[in-house]
Order: structure tokens, then sequence, then C-alpha cells
């Protein structure tokens, strides 16, 4: 059992945690990143001289036990996202925005401390370093027999089992298989919607936070735009604001689209936003390795814990995981920690 050469694809909380899960059972596994980091749509930015900003998967509730599950095995905290008691609401461009009061919150959201890369560092320091290949875009997947051949743009790779942890729509887009994939798993998978992979994040960090202020919030949700909704992103002594922009944005520069969140940061806070320390953004539909272009439209979450995510190809030697394939939270950190438990599950019945 132990020599069997299983490789993962994908270098995020599934498939990190996919082979930490192998190996505390005794199996040998690789992963496979086509990024020069781990962690896919975890993605905590660094700045060298400033606050860590949050510009991929953030938030976790009470709900979320797989993954609550898993920061308590790993020794890792969690904490209150700050929201406060009011909130500036836009309800339409002809009106100045409302400080409204917020309701009682029984299912507040939550952080994980330290950073949501926390959960990802310490998952990858607990496996061999020479067990992870950056780098490596896989371009295609081939059944030799009994094992899988995987082409990359510049290695080779064999395999008795592998295991994607890729957005289904991503896998049936960037990668070719010989023989073909079943037409019908083919059909769900490229109208299988990729969570957060349209999403813009953008942030401002401050000297203070002016907004915590009583006659004031961190929290916004705007019918305008162009950021729809906004929270206090302060971490200890550092502050910030964190916010979602409309799509429609992808394609403006970088410093157009500042220039347009900060013409509507001074609606609620006038000129005190200019004082900003520093502007950040991810434009998720520009990530290769989290977007692909659909064909037909497709709504949030469409087709995402389909049964069909379930099966094995190639023979059994082919499995599929990753977050939009759970069956419970898909598409979310949750459901990415579901999907790599069921993954092993299968992989124990396969290879025991």
């Amino acid at each position: 059992m132990q020599t069997q050469n299983i490789t993962i694809l994908g270098g995020g909380l599934s498939g990190l945690l996919t082979a930490y899960l192998l190996k505390n059972e005794g199996f040998t596994c690789q992963i496979l990143e086509a990024r020069n980091r781990l962690g896919g749509r975890i993605y905590t930015f660094r700045p060298d001289n400033g606050p860590s900003i949050e510009l991929g998967a953030t938030w976790l509730g009470k709900k979320h036990r797989h993954l609550l599950d898993l920061l308590d095995e790993l020794e890792i905290d969690i904490y209150e996202q700050h929201m406060g008691n009011k909130a500036y609401y836009e309800p339409m461009s002809v009106s100045p925005p409302q400080l409204v009061n917020l309701p009682a919150n029984d299912e507040p959201s939550y952080r994980i401390k330290g950073g949501t890369d926390r959960v990802i560092r310490v998952l990858a320091e607990y496996l061999d370093q020479t067990q992870i290949h950056y780098n490596q875009v896989v371009k295609q997947l081939r059944e030799k027999d009994d094992r899988l051949e995987i082409q990359t743009e510049s290695d080779h790779f064999e395999a008795d089992l592998t295991i994607s942890t890729l957005p289904p729509k991503l896998l049936v887009s960037q990668i070719d298989f010989f023989p073909s994939l079943p037409k019908d798993f083919v059909d769900i998978a490229s109208k299988t919607h990729t969570w957060m992979a349209e999403s813009i994040k953008i942030a401002f960090t401050f000297k203070d936070a002016f907004w915590r202020k009583s006659n004031s919030s961190g929290t916004i949700f705007s019918n305008v735009g162009p950021v729809h909704e906004m929270y206090d992103h302060s971490i200890n002594h550092h502050f910030a604001l964190k916010g979602f922009m409309d799509n429609a944005y992808h394609s403006i520069s970088t410093k157009q689209r500042k220039e347009l969140v900060l013409d509507q940061l001074r609606r609620f806070y006038d000129v005190k936003v200019d004082k900003y320390l520093s502007y950040h953004e991810c434009i998720w539909q520009k990530e290769p390795f989290t977007f692909s272009s659909y064909l037909h439209p497709v709504i949030p979450h469409q087709h995402n814990g389909h049964s069909i995510f379930q099966k094995s190809f190639f023979d059994k030697k082919l499995l599929i995981a990753g977050s939009e394939t759970a069956t419970e939270f898909p598409g979310y950190m949750d459901g990415a920690v579901e999907s790599a438990y069921r993954a092993v599950e299968k992989v124990k019945e396969l290879l025991s």
C-alpha cells in the first residue's frame, strides 16, 4: 500500500489536506501546482511593510464544521469579524447613503487568526517539500496500461492514482484526456460554476480606523457601486477596509478601479479616504488557474456538489475532489475540506 504513487492536481486547501491525510494513512503522494505559490483561492497578500490583506477566501461560520474541526486539529484559532452595530446602506444613486442600525446577528462570520493562509502554511509544513512541484501546468492526462501519464508544460509524471482538486470547469477546459472523459461528465463540469472566480476584491489601508466612530461604520451595502459590499479588515494596530467590486470593472486599469472606489468612499467618509496608505486588489477573472470562460451563462454554485463528481474514471485511477465537488457547502473552504476527506476514504477503499 505504501508504494502506490498518488498524484494530486492542485495545491489549494483541498489538495494540501488530501496530501496531509494520505500521509497520515501511510500513502506516498506528490502535488502538482500550476502557480508559484500554494493556496489556490486562499490568497493572503503579505506586503513587506504593511498588514496582511485577504484577497481570496476569508470568512467561515460556525456551521462549517468540517473546517472548524480541521482548525482545531491544527491548533489554529478564529476570531469574529468586526461588524459594529451600524452599516451604511446605499439603495439608489439619486439619494444619499443611509446610516442604519444592524440587527443582532445570530450567525456571525469569523476569520482565521494569523491569516487565512495559516492553514495552508501549517499543512505544507507537515509535508516533505520534495513532494510539492510548483509551476506545473498540467496539459494532458493519458491512461496507459495500469498507470496514468501526466504531461505538464515542462515535465512528465506517472501515477497509479490521480486525484484532481481543480475546479471542474478548469479541469475539462485546460487538460486534454486520452481517452476522453465521459460526455456527461464533461457537459456537467463545463457548466459548473467556480466560486469566487469572477470576484474583484479590493482593499485600502489607513493610519487609523476613522469609520469606527459612533456616527460611522466600516460596513457598507450598496446597490449603486462600484463596490457592493465592504467590511472592516483591520488586524491589531493595522487598519483596512476590504470590499467586493462589481465584476463589470475587470477590464479597466488598476488606477481607474482605485479612483472609482475612492469616489464611492467619499460619499461615506468625505476626504478622509484620500489619506489611504496603500491600495490592493485581486481580479480573480484574470487568474488563469482559477477562471475559465463559460460558453453559456451560469449561476452561482451551478452544479456544485453534483453527484457525477463522486464517480471515478479511467478504471478508478482518476478521482475528482475540490471544493465544487463537495456535498456540503460546495465552493467554500468547508467544502474543500469535506471533499479531501471523501477523496482519502475513496483511496483507502481502492488501494487497501
